[in-house]
């Protein structure tokens, strides 16, 4: 049987003793990060993974402008104007129904949300993604702290799995790689009990199924990493790498972001790891750095006011606020708390049309002082390389060719 891709890199992962390899899978939530990335990837000379949320990139657009083609035709665009040679895998992160905002805030019904889950995991086999991330963990119609019950999970997870496959099949399309789980404590895998009770029922459930050839390359585990930690958890990581191996997976983290000790990944035997909103923030410390600039050589391109009323405007910055700031006014937070919410949620409006004109102004302001695209995209590529060396990725596609081709 061929090997998708991924599968066929995280099955050797398996199979060999003391690999210290993790892949990285970078979010594209910018037309910066994604090429910034794509130039980290040429100079790793290793493979990039991009995992694309349906907040990111949907059939609608999602915040990026990008549908699932049209971030494949920029990606492939972009692959060959500068001559990457290392393999560049898309990824679909957290498709499951409610996993995107717009279905919670119009608050779709069950079978709403995961018809229109469906038809975009279809949008994403015709765009040529490699991987798919099936996570029917959230289910808006229960309580807050009540996790969804395993074989709940394990259900929904295996009839998203089932739609795929046999619309791949059916369109003769090739064989694609899977990652299943969530780190959210909601979604009740945050406890070994839960986690093996997941792993078994999923085994007895793609066998019923006829869906051996589908068990997914990556289980997302919680790792100790999250929204408010960044320190990674070596032993955690060894315990649920030792319970997924034999199924031929690794464990795969999400919030890698800033992570603390990011060499203890491949260590660990982690298979991947996510790391987004990091970029988004580093983008935005970059525009800042070049808004001083100006400010030094007496211009105003306007694009700090710009960001601050896009994302005020946006309303997603309500999303990220504590049980103690709901309810207030963006100007009623403090200055730090308002800056993190800038810093966060910049992603959502980088195509905002005023946002757009004021960078161009900003770009345009420091013409014969800075390059100021060149200076964001080396930004962005200095810390996606941290990840590369970390990760232990450096000519990984030299080293093993028979894994890239």
């Amino acid at each position: 049987m061929q090997l998708p891709a991924l599968k066929k890199i995280i099955t050797y992962f398996v199979n060999e003793e003391q690999i210290n390899k993790t892949l990285l899978a970078v979010c594209p939530n910018s037309e910066s990060v994604t090429r910034a990335a794509l130039l980290a990837a040429k100079e790793a000379n290793a493979p990039m993974l991009f995992a694309a949320t349906l907040n990111q990139v949907d059939r609608d657009g999602g915040y990026t402008g990008w549908t699932p083609s049209e971030l494949t035709d920029f990606i492939s665009r972009e692959t060959d104007r500068i001559g990457l040679e290392s393999p560049v895998y898309t990824c679909l992160d957290h498709g499951g129904p409610w996993l995107k905002d717009k279905h919670t805030s119009e608050k779709l019904s069950f079978e709403e949300t995961m018809a229109e889950v469906k038809i975009t995991l279809e949008a994403c086999i015709d765009a040529g993604y490699e991987l798919l991330h099936i996570d029917p963990t959230v289910d808006i119609r229960l309580g807050n702290d009540d996790p969804i019950p395993i074989d709940l999970v394990v259900e929904r997870t295996l009839d998203m799995i089932e739609h795929a496959e046999t619309y791949r099949k059916n369109n003769n399309l090739p064989p694609i790689s899977y990652e299943v789980g969530t780190e959210e404590v909601h979604g009740g895998l945050a406890n070994m009990e839960s986690f093996d009770q997941f792993l078994t029922s999923l085994d007895e459930g793609l066998k019923e199924k006829g869906l051996e050839d589908a068990w997914p390359c990556f289980v997302v585990g919680k790792v100790g990493t999250d929204l408010h930690t960044s320190l990674f958890d070596p032993e955690v990581a060894k315990n649920l790498t030792s319970k997924v191996k034999p199924y031929g997976a690794l464990i795969k983290g999400h919030y890698s972001d800033y992570v603390d000790n990011p060499e203890d990944y491949p260590l660990s035997g982690m298979g991947g790891a996510n790391v987004g909103p990091e970029y988004t923030e580093e983008e935005f410390i970059a525009l800042m750095e070049l808004v001083k600039l100006e400010q030094k050589i007496g211009k105003d391109s306007g694009l700090t006011d710009a960001l601050k009323n896009a994302v005020i405007d946006s309303n997603r910055w309500q999303k990220w606020l504590s049980k103690e700031e709901k309810g207030k006014d963006f100007e009623d937070l403090s200055d730090k708390r308002q800056l993190w919410l800038m810093r966060t949620c910049s992603r959502y409006i980088w195509t905002s049309e005023n946002v757009q004109e004021s960078r161009k102004k900003l770009y345009a302001n420091l013409e014969g002082v800075r390059d100021a695209d060149a200076f964001v995209i080396w930004h962005l590529k200095k810390s996606i390389m941290k990840y590369y060396h970390n990760f232990n990725l450096i000519n990984f596609s030299s080293d093993h060719p028979e894994l890239v081709q």
